[in-house]
């Protein structure tokens, strides 16, 4: 009944996972060889591929012999020179072996009670080491000690070990399924491990009685991750167990894959479509078949093409859709369909009917006409702003200007001609949020150029065509006057119906604000005032006098007087004057000078009418 019970609690899932390994090794076998010809692929349930194999013509090397003996039914495989049975190889690097485990049992003597030892030993030659990421060492038992220990490659020791605790059934439940320290524990060891050893300690107490009544034995192993799970009975369960799997890694030669490469004839990678893969346990390199590929690599024509096709899990093609292709698939509809053909895709379509292709096409014909009518209209709006640009420039001097300009020795303080696009993007369109002056004459608007320099922007309502002669020999000469005192005329744009003057910005205001406004009036100083006038009258006197040629101001007041931020006086509105409205053109004989960006005063105005 015990062994009964062994059987069905603990090794029927263990054999269930050998199963299912098998399964999935074959499955990816299928339709390639696994052997070298005429040499045995199978002993009895176990395969053995290439580099495996049973006589030294059919393995690789003689660290890949194993045994095959009939002596059992069916007949078994074991390592080398050793009593160590393979259940399983895996052209993934691995194969699974049968180990033995270590037993600390409870032994009624005439002496008392007596605790018995087991103490198995494990050895791989190389090209086998313990897989460190598959494999657990793991403790069952109450008031357990256990150590593993042993050599790793190049002789270096290595020495691990965890302790399991209970003192009564009852503690098993919080441990139920997992090891957790209670009833079971368990660690990882480390790599490049090729011997393993056990020792396994009770801590034997008095009053053990009650431990002893569940828990008579302890155990510690080696183990499979997964492949052992723990539960309360698991204690009893492992009284008649001898043997649980371990799974090992394999690996080819000692050096590197550049290393292996270099010599053709003892490359293990022989089939076209394989590829070699460093070995994270150890020494030498492993070989695998490229994606879309499977079958043993180690053999010329051993990875063959997966066909995607006759597996469903492999490919996502409605039924009957699937076209297997080197290396891939492809799903295709039948005629008369369209789509992708896949199920997680847009599947295969019925074909539309003539009728809604003509449709369609009639569609994408008017919309194809549409498009291009609207890129015509853009087009032709685009050249005829070209062609009006153009008509400005010539029609407000610009030839004459760039004449001027080319006569003249390059200077910073030459007269710039700036685009149309240049002053649009500067004011943001002439929005009104940047207007700083509006009056009779026209609109001054704060603008920013695309190096960083802030200019006051003014734009005329209209032009007397009569005077453009005048009015660019007048830029020219207002624009090479450099005085601190003058507020700079920086260049025109001719490309508008009327012509667009810039002028450095003054921030602070006129002198008529500061001295009218109350607030302004009493921040400014009367020292500061003195200064003012002091340089408005010097300014005056170098236009009057030294400039060449003069230049009479004749409208000389405190609202054509800017001031700076630190109070320097800017006098405005000078030079340019005949760009006035044509029905004030009366003025412009008497006010020798442009208007800048401020408004002219109503004031002067009826002074002047007067």
């Amino acid at each position: 009944m015990e062994l009964h019970l062994l059987q069905t609690q603990f090794i029927l899932p263990i054999l269930l996972v050998y199963f299912s390994i098998s399964i999935s090794s074959s499955t990816s076998d299928v339709n390639s060889t696994i052997a070298r010809p005429n040499c045995m692929n199978h002993c009895g349930d176990i395969k053995i591929p290439f580099p495996f194999g049973t006589t030294p013509d059919c393995s690789f090397n003689k660290a890949f012999l194993v045994n095959c003996t009939d002596e059992f039914n069916p007949p078994k495989v074991f390592l080398r020179r050793s009593n160590v049975e393979i259940v399983n190889i895996s052209l993934d690097g691995q194969l699974w072996i049968l180990n033995y485990i270590a037993k600390a049992c409870y032994v009624q003597t005439q002496n008392g009670i007596r605790i018995r030892n087991s103490k198995p030993h494990m050895q791989l030659s190389r090209p086998l080491t313990v897989s460190n990421t598959a494999n657990k060492f793991t403790v069952i038992g109450c008031d357990t000690n256990a150590t593993v220990y042993g050599y790793r490659l190049n002789q270096k020791e290595y020495r691990t070990g965890c302790n399991s605790w209970c003192k009564s059934e009852d503690d098993l439940e919080d441990g139920e399924g997992s090891c957790s320290g209670l009833g079971c524990c368990q660690i990882p060891i480390p790599k490049e491990v090729s011997t393993v050893d056990v020792t396994l300690r009770i801590r034997h107490r008095q009053n053990s009685t009650n431990v002893r009544d569940f828990n008579n034995c302890s155990y510690a192993f080696l183990v499979e991750e997964g492949a052992f799970p723990f539960s309360s009975g698991t204690l009893s369960s492992l009284r008649n167990v001898t043997k649980l799997p371990v799974v090992v890694d394999w690996s080819i030669g000692n050096g590197t894959c550049e290393e292996a490469q270099k010599n053709k004839s003892s490359y293990a990678c022989k089939s076209k479509k394989s590829t070699c893969e460093k070995h994270d346990n150890g020494y030498g390199y492993r070989c695998s078949c490229q994606d879309g590929y499977q079958g043993n690599p180690y053999i010329i024509e051993g990875c063959q093409d997966i066909n995607e096709c006759e597996n469903p899990s492999l490919n996502n093609c409605e039924e009957g859709r699937c076209v297997n292709t080197e290396e891939s698939f492809k799903c295709v509809c039948p005629k008369g369909y369209n789509g992708d053909g896949k199920k997680d895709g847009r599947g295969c379509i019925r074909g539309q009917s003539l009728v809604l292709k003509l449709v369609a096409g009639i569609a994408i014909g008017v919309s194809a006409l549409l498009l291009a009518a609207c890129w015509l209209y853009l087009e032709l709006n685009r050249r005829k702003l070209i062609g009006m640009k153009q008509k400005f420039f010539l029609q407000n001097g610009g030839l004459l200007l760039q004449e001027q300009l080319t006569r003249k020795e390059k200077s910073p303080d030459m007269a710039k001609i700036f685009s149309s696009s240049e002053l649009k993007k500067a004011t943001n369109d002439f929005h009104d949020c940047r207007i700083i002056g509006q009056g009779g004459f026209g609109t001054v608007y704060k603008g920013f150029l695309s190096d960083n320099r802030i200019v006051a922007i003014k734009k005329s309502k209209e032009v007397d065509p009569n005077q453009v002669e005048q009015f660019i020999n007048e830029v020219i000469v207002l624009s090479q006057i450099n005085h601190k005192n003058v507020v700079k005329l920086l260049g025109c744009c001719l490309e508008t119906q009327v012509p667009l003057l810039v002028y450095e910005f003054i921030e602070n205001g006129t002198l008529y604000e500061h001295i009218n406004d109350k607030t302004k009036a009493s921040a400014l100083s009367w020292d500061n005032r003195l200064r003012i006038a002091t340089e408005a009258a010097g300014v005056l006197a170098y236009l009057h006098s030294a400039a060449s040629p003069p230049i009479i101001h004749r409208d000389v007041k405190s609202a054509n007087i800017l001031l700076d931020s630190s109070y320097t006086a800017k006098v405005s509105d000078f030079g340019a004057s005949r760009l006035v409205p044509l029905d004030q053109t009366q003025l412009s004989t008497m006010v020798q000078g442009t208007f800048g960006y401020l408004v002219l005063q109503p004031t002067f105005l009826s002074s002047q009418i007067q």
